[in-house]
């Protein structure tokens, strides 16, 4: 008896996931990890009012959640000067870049970001049918001319730029982001992941239009708001472009217990400026730490920084030797020239001693 054949787009793809996640690497090495400093998830805690508010609703889960998180979306939409209207909500900003690939790439349509960028984002666009054209990171940036002069060469239908980057930490200014936008081809939808805006100061943020129906951008609780396990981002645009996703979105995608902690944390204010704090501080000390080891801390404008080992074969060993060694989980780029960097997560001070202790003779071994 034979399995039922695959549909063609599935079919052709791997059998992978993105990443490989620190509990599937637990299980490889037989053992718990040290510290999991791989995944940019936020080592900082919750806001207080946000867990309090959690164990006050726990019984409340037997609900669903509103299904237009319309109390939630009012509330962001007074942080953007935004209306209701202009947001969606997903599982995730990793959900979102999934359905907007759904209701805008055609199978064969040509989608531009850089080598190596995101890799979930390249997941959903396999997924969908979609054709990669890319261009390399210059000076381990992303190359903003490069990508939109690639969108106008292969009439893109997408162009994708997390900014600030992941995987390296770096931050374009608001007028080269300006510049790609009024650049873009014709029909050619502009998808700005800000994953790590809570990070920057607000001057650093591109001004775009709200009713610029050309536009989507990304945010995320995952990060600054240290809500990575509820799973909720959103994405805002002019309205014309983003409400059609409410016909193919999980309408209960955004579980009760997540939109209740969101609007707390949204409402302590001296948490998430707390958090921005001390990540800042651990990029300073990420930076000294580099020097002691004989390498270079790259400047970063997330809760993670890069390292550059100077070659692939040296961050490939030395993430090796951390996960095997020490049990300390990082990642990496796979992707030339990036492959040579190793990407850490910034945690509290006792995190960042766990990395130390095992960073500086792993990589004098190398």
């Amino acid at each position: 008896m034979s399995a039922p054949r695959l549909s063609q787009i599935v079919g052709g793809l791997p059998a992978t996931i993105p990443f490989l996640g620190p509990e599937a690497i637990e299980r490889q090495i037989g053992g718990a990890l040290t510290v999991r400093l791989g995944a940019n998830e936020s080592l900082f805690s919750p806001s207080p009012r946000a867990v309090s508010a959690l164990r006050e609703a726990a019984f409340q889960s037997s609900f669903y959640g509103d299904p237009e998180g319309w109390e939630l979306r009012v509330a962001l939409a007074a942080n953007h000067d935004a209306r209701p209207e202009n947001l969606v909500l997903g599982c995730g900003i990793d959900e979102l870049l999934g359905l907007v690939c759904q209701a805008y790439l055609d199978p064969g349509e040509t989608v531009v970001m850089s080598t190596g960028g995101y890799p979930t984002f390249a997941y959903h666009v396999n997924g969908h049918g979609g054709r990669f054209a890319t261009t390399p990171y210059r000076d381990f940036q992303n190359d903003a001319m490069a990508l939109v002069d690639l969108a106008c060469r292969e009439k893109a239908k997408i162009l994708y730029l997390a900014n600030p980057d992941n995987p390296t930490g770096s931050v374009l200014e608001p007028g080269l982001i300006a510049g790609m936008i009024a650049a873009l081809p014709q029909n050619c939808l502009f998808l700005l992941d800000e994953a790590y805006a809570e990070f920057l100061e607000p001057a650093q943020l591109p001004e775009v239009a709200l009713d610029d129906p050309r536009v989507i951008r990304f945010r995320t609780f995952s990060k600054a708001h240290g809500m990575a396990g509820l799973r909720l981002g959103y994405l805002f645009g002019a309205p014309e472009t983003v409400r059609p996703l409410d016909r193919i979105r999980n309408q209960f995608g955004v579980g009760r217990l997540t939109q209740i902690a969101a609007l707390e944390s949204l409402r302590d204010r001296d948490h998430i400026a707390a958090v921005v704090a001390a990540v800042a501080e651990g990029r300073a000390h990420y930076t000294r730490l580099a020097d002691a080891a004989g390498c270079v801390a790259l400047p970063s404008a997330t809760n993670f920084v890069a390292f550059d080992l100077g070659t692939a074969a040296r961050a490939n060993a030395l993430l090796k030797s951390l996960i095997e060694n020490y049990r300390v989980f990082i990642r990496k780029p796979t992707f030339a020239p990036i492959d040579r960097l190793v990407r850490i997560t910034i945690g509290p001070p006792e995190a960042r001693a766990i990395l130390a202790d095992a960073l500086l003779p792993a990589v004098a071994a190398l």
